[in-house]
């Protein structure tokens, strides 16, 4: 499975951003989907799942009421919509893949990682 996110960059606080992961090389219909971000000198930390069967979510308390996970029919394609943008989301997000189909929270369920992409926001 490769993974490549999209979406990122620079946003004032209090604003909007919309990231996309696109899938490819095997389907992704029976996987659990996952965001996480890691900060600069920080370890990398779960942001959002969406699980495979009935598409069930789950947050960091951080980002809930802000930040919303969803997947296309096809099941290609993972978003991360990301409203009330704080400088303290500022970090380098990623896409993951969880083949167990549950949506862990955790970074040694994910197997497959996209490369990350940039997310910086300024007050």
């Amino acid at each position: 499975v490769q993974l490549v996110e999209s979406g990122g960059g620079l946003v004032q606080a209090g604003g909007s951003l919309r990231l996309s992961c696109a899938a490819s090389g095997r389907t992704i219909s029976t996987y659990a989907m996952g965001w996480f971000r890691q900060a600069p000198g920080k370890e990398r930390e779960f942001v959002a799942a969406i699980s495979w069967r009935i598409g069930n979510t789950n947050y960091a308390d951080s980002v809930k009421g802000r930040f919303t996970i969803s997947r296309d029919n096809a099941k290609t394609t993972v978003t991360l919509q990301m409203n009330s943008l704080k400088p303290e989301d500022t970090a380098v997000y990623y896409c993951a893949a969880d083949p167990w189909g549950l949506g862990a929270t955790t970074v040694g369920r994910y197997d497959y990682w996209g490369q990350g992409t940039q997310v910086t926001v300024f007050s």
